[in-house]
């Protein structure tokens, strides 16, 4: 099997298993996911079947709709990848991508450090997600899982958690505007690539118009009235 072939049977067993999946998450955010990648991976030295793999599969279980348990994605990419007899080197890599590239990963969960995995290739398609949770999309997927989860809009009297352990993250049910803050906000400063950081910029900026916007609509009364 080539890598292009590869690469197409992973996309159709990625379409079949999130073809029910909440908006945020199915198969148009790893299409974006993946279209990211292949854009930030022009300026990035990577083994392309490696981001290939990893974007498509970064998802395909997320453990936020699995009760938690963040053991089924990768063990579903194992079994796939195995099953098309991927060398065990390169799944290897693509689960470690999997296993850290979530947001919640690099957050500190009381434990003992130890040495996290890193890869340019994990790099690039981190980069490429985070990408996906800010500007326009982020804002519309972040409102869309609130929907999901029935959650508040916007609560004053409920405050961002700017400290948020890994656990409380996980766990969080605040509002979906204090999302902006305990996460989307923070991306600007944490992307890896040249590519990465010049996109997210933009994203960011947009963010912030829109957080400026929803507080004139908010509380009119607060806002000075031009005659």
């Amino acid at each position: 099997m080539t890598d292009a072939e590869l690469v197409e049977e992973t996309i159709t067993f990625v379409k079949e298993t999130l073809q029910h999946a909440e908006g945020g998450h199915d198969w148009f955010h790893i299409q974006r996911v993946f279209n990211n990648t292949m854009l930030i991976a022009r300026e990035e030295k990577v083994d392309i079947l490696v981001v290939s793999l990893g974007a498509l599969l970064h998802d395909i279980a997320d453990a936020k709709f699995h009760d938690g348990d963040e053991s089924i994605g990768p063990e579903m990419a194992t079994n796939f990848l195995s099953s098309l007899k991927v060398p065990k080197k390169l799944i290897k890599h693509v689960v470690n991508i999997i296993n850290n590239i979530s947001y919640k990963s690099g957050l500190d969960d009381g434990k003992r450090k130890k040495k996290r995995f890193n890869s340019k290739e994990l790099q690039v398609v981190q980069d490429a997600d985070r990408l996906d949770a800010m500007g326009a999309i982020g804002i519309a997927r972040a409102f869309n899982y609130g929907g999901f989860k029935n959650r508040t809009l916007y609560d004053p009297n409920i405050p961002p958690n700017l400290k948020m352990t890994k656990e409380a993250y996980k766990k969080s049910t605040s509002p979906t505007i204090n999302h902006f803050y305990e996460k989307l906000l923070l991306l600007k400063d944490k992307m890896n690539t040249k590519t990465g950081k010049k996109l997210a910029q933009e994203r960011h900026e947009y963010m912030l118009k829109y957080l400026e916007q929803f507080y004139k609509e908010w509380n009119p009364l607060s806002v000075p009235v031009k005659v």
